[in-house]
């Protein structure tokens, strides 16, 4: 995605444009409002930039909004919070028309014994043991503000905001919600796995396509639009 969004920036500035995220997604997630930023000294209205740059992206990736920010912005450093939004289809059959926009479980999940558990995992806490063997960040200390889990007829929904996140942080903490929504696990196991900082004692990670980049929150200053609403499922 980056890179079609660079090529299609340039192409409206007429020279290179080099981007900077709010947040890095893997390969099959989703996202409701990633911000970016960059620089340019090309003189370009804000809805030149807006529909030059859609008309040149492919149909999956667009442009919602643009606007000039000041030079002390960064679409990373300056963020506050962080949300993110995982769904899942809990239902026996199989839908092609979810495939790539829900996680699939066919064995019924207690939303409610996921929610309670997932409580644990709030606060100021070293998450080493949902991260990434891979992740490359400096320390393993994140902030989780808020998380809820909930049902909408057939779906199981997360909705988790924090000040930063971990590389696969949601899909592994949403790995552990799994199994103890199966009732594989008890509701405390969240937490001790937390405790335990081991990823390999920890569960699986979830399914990419199940996961959505809601949106970052930055300071009121900078007179952005707040984070966009997760609409799927409703």
């Amino acid at each position: 995605m980056q890179g079609e969004l660079e090529t299609a920036l340039s192409s409206v500035a007429d020279h290179a444009v080099r981007t900077q995220a709010a947040g890095r997604t893997d390969a099959g997630v989703h996202a409701y409002g990633q911000v970016i930023h960059f620089d340019s000294p090309a003189a370009r209205g804000e809805y030149a930039w807006l529909l030059g740059t859609n008309s040149r992206l492919p149909p999956d990736i667009s442009l919602r909004w643009v606007q000039e920010v000041p030079r002390d912005f960064s679409a990373r450093h300056s963020a506050l919070a962080r949300s993110y939004h995982y769904v899942i289809h809990n239902h026996r059959g199989r839908s092609a028309l979810l495939m790539e926009r829900a996680a699939w479980i066919t064995f019924e999940l207690d939303a409610v014994a996921m929610h309670r558990a997932a409580q644990d995992l709030l606060g100021e806490r070293d998450f080493s043991a949902y991260r990434a063997v891979e992740c490359q960040s400096s320390t393993p200390m994140r902030n989780v503000h808020a998380i809820q889990v909930r049902r909408s007829g057939e779906f199981v929904v997360m909705d988790i905001r924090a000040n930063a996140f971990l590389h696969h942080m949601v899909r592994n903490i949403m790995g552990v919600l799994i199994d103890i929504g199966q009732g594989r696990r008890p509701e405390s196991w969240a937490g001790e796995v937390l405790q335990g900082r081991d990823r390999t004692q920890a569960g699986i990670t979830a399914p990419a396509q199940g996961l959505y980049f809601v949106g970052p929150e930055y300071p009121q200053r900078y007179g952005l639009p707040g984070p966009a609403r997760a609409w799927f499922p409703p």
